[in-house]
Order: C-alpha cells, then structure tokens, then sequence
C-alpha cells in the first residue's frame, strides 16, 4: 500500500513536523510506504507530485489550517487534526488498510472520517475535526503576522534605546542620525502588522481571492483618516476586517455565474467586489461609530480629572493595554500628552507604567510556562521584552491576536496595576513616552516606585496569563 500524507500545523513550527514524523515512523512499522507533505513556517517541504497522488492509495490531511484539498478529488481521503497524527497514526494508517476511508468527491459534500474508526463526520473547507474554526483562522493569520511585529518592533526598540534623544512630543531619533533610517524601516514594518493580519485570515476562510480584499479592509481598519478618527480601529478591527474579507469572498464566490464571466472571477469580480464591500462596511456602518467612542472617551477621561486617583489610573491603564496600540489605547496617550502641558505629568506617569507593562509581562510569561506557549510564541516573548524596554505596547499583540479571552484581559489588570502604584507614588513623566527608557534620559520622577510599579504589574501580568492558559498540545 502507498498512502501520501499533508501536515499542517496554524505556526507552522513544532506540531508540523512531529506528526510528518510520527506518520512515517507508523507506516514504517506498518509495512507501508508513505510521502509526508510539510505546510510549515519556511513554506511547503517535500511538495507531493502529480505521479505522488496518481499512485497513491489514499491521503491523509493532518491540517489546522487550510490546505487545498482539490488535487485529490477521486482519492480515499481521511482528514483530522496534527494532534490526531501524532497522538494515533497506527490508528489512521489502519483505517486505509480495513478499507474505512471513503473517497473525496467535493461535489457530493465529500464525508471524511474523524480520526476515530467507526466514526465519520461532514468537514467544511474550514473546519478540522476536534478544532474551534474561528481560533485556526485567526492563528492564521496571527503565524504571518508575528515577523512584522518581531522585526518592526526590535528595529524600534534599538533605534529609540541607542538612537533616541527626549523631545516635547516624545522619544525621538534625530533625522541625521544612523538610527533614523532603521527606526524608519521598523515602522514601515509595523504599518503592515494589521493589514497582513487581516488579509490571511481572508486568505484562510476564502483562498486567494479573499487576500486582497482581507489586506485593503485591514489597512482601512488600522487608518483613522478613512473614518475621521486620529486613531484607527486597531488589530481589534484588523480581525474584524479579515473574518467580513473572508466571509463575503466567499459567499460571492458560491454565486452562480454564466460561464463566460467565472473565468476571471477569482482574479478580478470577487477581490473587487469584496473590497468594495468591505472598505463602505468599514468607513460607513463601523467607523462613525469608533470615532464617535474615540471622542466620548477622551471626554471622560477630562471629566475624571477631579476624581478619586486610584480610579482614573486604573481606567488609564485599562485603555492602555485594552487593544495595545489601537483607537482606546490612543485616546489614553493622547490625553496624557496633553496633560504634560498642562501641568500635570503625574497622569503621564502612570501612563508610563502602563505602556510597557503588556509586553514585559508577556514576555516574562513566556519564560515562566513555556509549555503554555508554542515556539513561535516563546520566540515572539523574548522580542516583546525588548519591545517592552522602549515602551512598545505592541509587542504583545501576536498574543492578543492568538487568545485574546485570556490575554486581554491579563494584560489590563496588570497595566491597572501598574498605573495605579505609579499615580499613587506620584511617579511623573514630562515626556510623552513610556517604559523603563524615558527614566533613563532624566524624564521620570521618583524613578524607584516607577520600576515597582512596572516590575509588579509585569509579573501580575504574567502570573494571571499562565493561570489561565491551558497546556499546548
């Protein structure tokens, strides 16, 4: 018997390649001959032929994420999940061999088997077996997106550590200076972030011609100006706009055409169309409402100025860390900018805590559970910590993104921490910047309580995440 095999793992990284592994130690044992296809980070590995599958006996798809599977139409298909792979592939190889798979006709809805004899279950191009299918589209997006973050934050991070010089309007890199080019880079880097997060979760739901549409609906997602907001929509938005990308190039996809026009349907009608929706959805039904907000909230935050400290650093630090960077995050920095001139660099100080308290503390997170954390996510943890240093917020994203149920929430409690000690140790801040960088330029008062402040919202922050996070797989 000849079987070819797909393994897919959201990352790309580890569970790939353990169950390519596991499925060829299995066949082995089995007496059966096997060629494994890997999906992994650096792309497809040991790329099935056309002769691989014409003289295959049947293909197991190992997938969380989408893989195609119309090039085996016509053949004995089992598809489920990596986990299913690695845990029991003596089980998947058998099922070929009892003749318990049956064949892939996606014309007739095609019925695939669970994982588990005995057992069969309809599968949506989406959906794997034993997998939530909102979390795999999302992860895939969130795998593409994490090298813009990585590499946007850090060139960031060394720009404005070795660089950077205190100005009225923040940290700043002189434009004659080595460092202003790369600082440059990195945010070109980070304009991407959201786009390329929105567009391959279209990619995952609709295939190439959701990607267009996906990346242009995350690009107006993440710029206010589209929407007259002095901040965009965030990665908060960007997700929004990747599941509505991917969803209605779908639905215009299964329209029925004349035959004449489906030929340049994916390349021009579907992109088009869907892009089209997609930017009027945005701009007209989503973004009024977002600026209208963006303006309530700043208004609050004025009118808070007279009450109780405890309560207003708490809800500073809560928008500080609540979508890392995006509309609310924005308003919140804004107004203790504003603050500075007016005399009261108190707020800007608790600011400063707040700022830099979800990355540090994701990133300590990572180190203190790394079986909590896959090993994109544990690399992703050490560059937050950089980014944390600057007083980039952003660095936690790609854990947000990932599971923001747990995250978001952890990740504002300890900001609230964080900003709370600072305000109430009256830690002030004359620059508009945060993290442990701006005490190093002379910027921060009361430096010692602005570290405690940091270092036990950090670990706030990290003790929380782990205790709700689950084991990886």
């Amino acid at each position: 018997m000849k079987l070819v095999a797909v393994t897919a793992c959201p990352v790309g990284i580890a569970h790939t390649y353990m169950a390519a592994e596991k499925l060829q130690q299995a066949a082995k044992q089995l007496g059966v001959e096997i060629k494994v296809e890997t999906h992994g980070s650096i792309g497809v590995e040991n790329a099935l032929t056309d002769e691989d599958i014409a003289a295959a006996d049947g293909v197991i798809l190992a997938a969380d994420k989408e893989v195609g599977k119309d090039r085996f139409v016509g053949k004995r298909v089992l598809e489920c999940s990596v986990a299913e792979a690695i845990r029991r592939p003596e089980e998947l190889i058998q099922m070929f061999v009892r003749g318990e798979v049956p064949v892939y006709q996606p014309e007739a809805g095609p019925k695939v088997a669970s994982g588990i004899p005995g057992k069969e279950a309809a599968v949506t191009r989406q959906a794997a077996p034993g997998k939530n299918p909102v979390y795999r589209l999302l992860m895939n997006g969130v795998s593409y997106m994490i090298p813009f973050v990585v590499v946007g934050g850090l060139l960031i991070a060394l720009s404005l550590g070795i660089g950077g010089q205190p100005t009225e309007k923040g940290l700043a890199v002189p434009e004659d200076s080595f460092w202003y080019p790369l600082l440059k880079v990195g945010e070109a880097a980070f304009m991407f972030m959201v786009p390329i997060l929105s567009g391959f979760i279209a990619f995952s739901i609709a295939d190439r011609p959701g990607l267009a549409p996906g990346m242009i609906g995350g690009y107006i997602a993440a710029n206010g100006s589209f929407y007259g907001s002095e901040a965009g929509a965030g990665f908060i938005g960007g997700i929004l706009a990747g599941f509505l990308a991917g969803y209605l190039a779908k639905w215009i996809k299964s329209l029925n055409v004349p035959k004449m026009i489906q030929p340049i349907m994916p390349i021009l009608i579907i992109p088009l169309a869907t892009s089209v929706l997609v930017a009027l959805i945005l701009i007209y039904v989503l973004g009024a409402p977002i600026a209208n907000v963006m303006s309530g909230l700043t208004e609050l935050l004025k009118n808070m100025q007279g009450s109780s400290k405890v309560l207003l650093a708490a809800v500073l630090g809560a928008m500080i860390a609540f979508d890392m960077g995006g509309p609310v995050n924005k308003v919140a920095f804004l107004f203790g900018a504003a603050m500075i001139a007016e005399g009261h660099p108190h707020i800007m100080g608790a600011l400063a805590a707040a700022i830099c308290t979800p990355p540090l503390g994701m990133g300590l997170a990572t180190l203190l559970a790394r079986n909590k954390y896959v090993n994109e996510e544990r690399e992703a943890g050490k560059a937050a910590l950089a980014m944390g240093l600057v007083g980039i917020t952003e660095g936690a994203i790609p854990f947000a993104a990932a599971d923001p149920l747990r995250v978001i929430p952890s990740i504002m409690v300890g900001s609230m921490v964080a900003s709370v000690i600072a305000m109430l140790s009256n830690v002030t801040d004359n620059v508009p910047h945060g993290g442990p960088i701006v005490a190093l330029f002379g910027a921060v008062g009361n430096v010692p309580m602005f570290f405690v402040a940091i270092a036990v919202g950090t670990v706030v922050t990290a003790l929380l995440v782990n205790l709700l996070k689950k084991p990886v797989a």
